[in-house]
Parts: C-alpha cells; structure tokens; sequence
C-alpha cells in the first residue's frame, strides 16, 4: 500500500492539470490519514449474534432459470438489507471508518467489514472466505441475503465469488468502487505478486469473469473515477458485461483513494443499496470537483 501508491500519486502532480492537481493533493491527505488509521483495522472485527436473530432464510437455488432474476429479496432490518464491506489490495476494514459511519447514520443496522488475509495470493481463495461470512452474516441477521460493497481488488473478489461460486444466491447488489473489471496494467514491476498478475488485462481470473454468466441476478453498480491513477486505463473499472444487470457510475473529481470516503460517492453508495430495480444496463455521473 505505501511506497508504490505514494510514488505513483507524487507522480501525478507533475502532470498539467488543475483537477488532476486538486485530486492528488486529496489523495494525499487521505493517503496520509489512512496510514494513521491502519493499524487499527488490522484485527478481524468481532461479530455478535444480534439478540432478535432469526434462523437464516435458505439461499434461493443458483443455477438456469427460464427468466434472468433477481436474487429472491433479503429479509431487512430497520428497512436496510445487511452490507458486508470488503476492502482492496493490501489494506484492511480501516478504510471503510467513513463510509460505514454513513451508512450507520442513514439507517443501515447491520454493517459488517471483512478482512482476507495480507498473504492471500488468490482471488478464488479470497472469494470463498467471502462466501462462508456471507452465509455467516445471513445467518446471524436473519436475512435471505446481503449487499456488498468492495474497494478496488475488493469489488473484483465479491464479483468473482458471485459470478463464479454461485453468489447471486446471496448478493442483491454488488457495489464495486475503482475495481479493474477489465485488468489494470498500473506500475508492471508490482507484477510480482500472485494477486497482482490477477489483476492484469487477459488473466486467467479477468477472463473467466468476461466469460458466460446467464441468470446471474445480483445487480452490479460500478462507481469509477476519470482521476483514478491506479486503473489504466480508468474505463477498467467500469463493468461491460453482455448477461449481467449493470450501472457504470463516472465520478470526476476524485481518485482511487477517495472513492471510499467521498461524501459524494457514500451518498451515490447509499442511493444504490435503496434501489429495488434491477440496473438494466444504466449509465449515470456523479461530480465531486
């Protein structure tokens, strides 16, 4: 997370550009508190049963249907379906302070993060850790089902494990912010490290999530950012996906680092896990500047 994230936003303000100034110099900032903040989301963070749990509602069955769906409706409390927040490359729940505040003032009760391991070298492995604290978080609310929302390799995790493991059971929506949907080829000696090579254009996960996906029923909003320096190119982040129900999002005014703890995007955040309707392949915006 330090020293190649610095270098590349120190980078940027060699560039022309005033919004491109004003969003490094932002990046920063939050750089510079989140580093502040890290170590205390390092530990896994505690999950209590509620007292008024219920039995969890049975996933709907994965698999053909004759109709592209929506995955059956989760059971809510207060009105807000359980979140489950999942964070990027190495980084950890400490990101996701401001926007689970946000979320927690506007009603939402039940608002979990999950940390994967610093050595995890696979997105598969990642997405079945996913898996067992989604049925987990289900059965501890009492809900059918969750929303997800994840932070770069986050996001890329939570779609594989609903594209891939039959998550659309589970996942109403899937909430992604500055995730390279389409491989981002971003500082190549980082190449490196196994999750990494994952990430990059033609990989064997990116190829697999460009594959066939019928009746997948989860709804797919894809927030991403024309200043994000880590997505190369930016349109990466957007989702373009034949079978899936899809929003692409544009933010201008921010980068990868802000699109966590953005004001603006916490509210677009909480505008999207209120929607009832399936995406059906829309378009939107949203300025920060």
């Amino acid at each position: 997370m330090g020293a190649l994230r610095f270098l590349t936003l120190l980078s940027a303000l060699l560039r022309p550009s005033a919004a491109r100034t004003r969003s490094t110099a932002l990046e920063l900032a939050i750089f510079t508190g989140h580093v502040l903040l890290y170590p205390t989301g390092l530990r896994q963070e505690r999950r209590a049963r509620p007292p008024h749990a219920l039995p969890a509602t049975p996933a709907p069955p994965s698999g053909p249907t004759d109709t592209p769906e929506l995955a059956e409706k989760p059971a809510k409390d207060g009105g807000h379906t359980p979140v489950l927040l999942l964070h990027g490359f190495i980084d950890n729940r400490s990101v996701f302070v401001l926007l689970r505040r946000s979320l927690r003032r506007h009603g939402w009760q039940h608002v979990e993060s999950l940390n994967y391991s610093p050595l995890t070298c696979d997105v598969r492995t990642a997405a079945q850790l996913l898996a067992r604290h989604v049925e987990d978080l289900c059965t501890r609310t009492g809900s059918s089902g969750v929303d997800v929302v994840g932070h770069s390799l986050g996001g890329l995790i939570a779609r594989y494990y609903v594209q891939r493991l039959g998550g659309d059971a589970r996942v109403r929506t899937l909430v992604t912010l500055g995730t390279p949907h389409g491989g981002t080829r971003v500082a190549p000696p980082m190449s490196v490290h196994p999750l990494v090579r994952q990430m990059r254009p033609g990989s064997e996960v990116i190829r697999e999530l460009a594959g066939p996906a019928p009746n997948c029923g989860t709804r797919f909003i894809s927030f991403w950012s024309d200043l994000d320096l880590l997505m190369v190119p930016v349109e990466t982040a957007r989702i373009d996906h034949p079978d899936l129900l899809t929003r692409n999002v544009r933010v201008t005014g921010v980068g990868h680092l802000a699109l966590p703890v953005h004001w603006a995007v916490a509210a677009g955040i909480r505008q999207a896990l209120t929607t009832e309707e399936p995406a059906a392949d829309a378009s939107g915006a949203a300025s920060v500047a």
